[in-house]
């Protein structure tokens, strides 16, 4: 439950748009030209999550189970963007779908993903699939310019999180975890499109929650070789993903959906 706290980290699930995680160096290179991007976080060296978690999103239409929200004005670096959120929540489960908008005059590498906060207890067990991890360094950045390579993960099945720190993130993610509680949480079961990267994060076993975040991309995307799962956006060109989070209810195939519109 929400605290009341103003702080956007209090909130059961950020929006990180227009990148997530952090961007190193000061910046990017991109079609020849360097792109400073400002840290937008006391005591973060690197800007975070982009700064759509910062910004007022202004309701659009609500009612009982949906509500649709904008951003009409984000501006984080070089990024000038618009944002919609669309929730929609059913007895079973909770829709949400993002959408981010190029509104700079040139063509750039957008991102975006969600950072759910789960609960956590000794009863939680996770489990999901990918093709390859990115371990961290001391400063949170990747440890390797490509991700090491994971026959499945060491989540392939249900199994506990770490007893200490985890930060953690897994490329090839197939869209779907499971997240098993006991009496004390819903167990539950998440699916996304067109976000293929998972990040994991939990500080440690005495912490009551823990983070399973579906992004686009891995930390520090835009300074890693070929950008991956960033997505070129022109001017006016728009990125959509989506998370299903359902609960009482068995795994089940995320459905593809269209990148760009």
């Amino acid at each position: 439950p929400w605290s009341g706290n103003a702080d956007p980290f209090t909130l059961a699930c950020n929006l990180l748009v227009p990148f997530s995680n952090r961007i190193s160096h000061g910046g990017f290179t991109y079609d020849g030209h360097f792109h400073p991007v400002p840290p937008n976080l006391p005591g973060e060296a690197c800007p975070i999550h982009g700064d759509g978690f910062q910004r007022r999103w202004d309701p659009v239409s609500t009612r009982a189970d949906h509500a649709e929200l904008t951003l009409r004005q984000g501006e984080i670096g070089p990024f000038l963007y618009s944002a919609t959120v669309t929730y929609h929540l059913t007895p079973q489960s909770l829709k949400t779908t993002l959408a981010v908008t190029n509104r700079a005059t040139t063509a750039l590498p957008f991102g975006f993903g969600l950072h759910p906060w789960f609960p956590r207890d000794a009863a939680t067990r996770l489990q999901f699939t990918a093709t390859g991890i990115w371990p961290e360094t001391p400063d949170h950045l990747p440890a390797s310019p490509q991700p090491l390579p994971q026959n499945g993960g060491p989540w392939r099945t249900l199994a506990p999180l770490p007893q200490g720190w985890i930060n953690t993130g897994f490329a090839g993610w197939g869209g779907q975890a499971h997240i098993a509680q006991g009496a004390g949480a819903a167990t539950t079961q998440l699916t996304a499109t067109n976000l293929g990267t998972a990040l994991l994060y939990s500080p440690a076993a005495t912490a009551d929650f823990f983070c399973f975040e579906p992004v686009s991309h891995p930390v520090d995307a835009h300074n890693l070789p070929g950008q991956p799962g960033l997505t070129r956006l022109a001017a006016g060109e728009t990125l959509t993903a989506s998370m299903t989070l359902t609960w009482g209810r068995p795994m089940t195939d995320p459905q593809p959906s269209k990148v760009l519109s």
